[in-house]
């Protein structure tokens, strides 16, 4: 028996007596954990967008009409003309020019031919500037993100948890989820830095902030 069939099994023993229909939320919490770590008049959009560009991300903030000049920009700089789009991308928001759009299925080779691949976020942590994925509509399979060198993601403002608590409670965690800080960097024990390894070298976010109101 291997030792994942053994813990599993022994999760499952202690949730026996575990009602189904009991959600985390209906057990009364005995500690008070901190569910963030904003500080008080931070702005947690703004601090999100720091964060992930430290992890040498490139960063772009827009409103909703301003989306599709936005990623026609991002992927014009970056010369990506063949991207994988999963099915449930919301088509209004791809730009209207020379681009290719490629849809499942696809294999590896042929994901590793493609410049890259464009999806939404599913969620994302300001403290930490890490994007969640959960293979939901317009996201894919990990593969879409992780083969391509190149990923250009879509997070709403909404979106931002700003703790990892936050960002849980709007996940599925029957759906595989995937959390990106930053493009796939590693180190070797001299600390010299390479990225790429294991995922896309290059990581392009825009932030959709709400349209402002117009005044009348």
């Amino acid at each position: 028996m291997s030792s994942r069939v053994t813990v599993l099994a022994r999760i499952r023993a202690a949730l026996a007596d575990v009602p189904a229909e009991e959600r985390p939320e209906d057990v009364p919490t005995p500690r008070a954990y901190r569910r963030s770590h904003v500080e008080p008049g931070q702005d947690a959009v703004t601090l999100f967008a720091d964060r992930v560009a430290d992890y040498r991300a490139n960063v772009i903030r827009t409103d909703e009409a301003g989306l599709p000049q936005v990623l026609a920009a991002a992927l014009g700089g970056r010369g990506a003309r063949n991207l994988a789009v999963p099915r449930g991308f919301p088509a209004a928001m791809l730009p209207t020019g020379a681009w290719q759009w490629h849809a499942e299925p696809l294999d590896v080779p042929e994901l590793d031919a493609l410049d890259g691949a464009i999806t939404p976020a599913a969620a994302a942590i300001t403290i930490t500037g890490t994007i969640a994925l959960d293979t939901g509509p317009g996201q894919g399979r990990r593969a879409l993100t992780l083969v391509p060198d190149y990923h250009l993601c879509v997070v709403r403002a909404e979106q931002i948890a700003e703790d990892l608590p936050g960002a849980l409670a709007r996940l599925d965690p029957r759906h595989p989820l995937t959390f990106v800080s930053g493009p796939s960097a590693t180190s070797d024990i001299e600390l010299d830095r390479v990225e790429g390894v294991h995922g896309p070298r290059t990581l392009d976010v825009v932030i959709v902030d709400p349209t402002p109101t117009e005044q009348s």
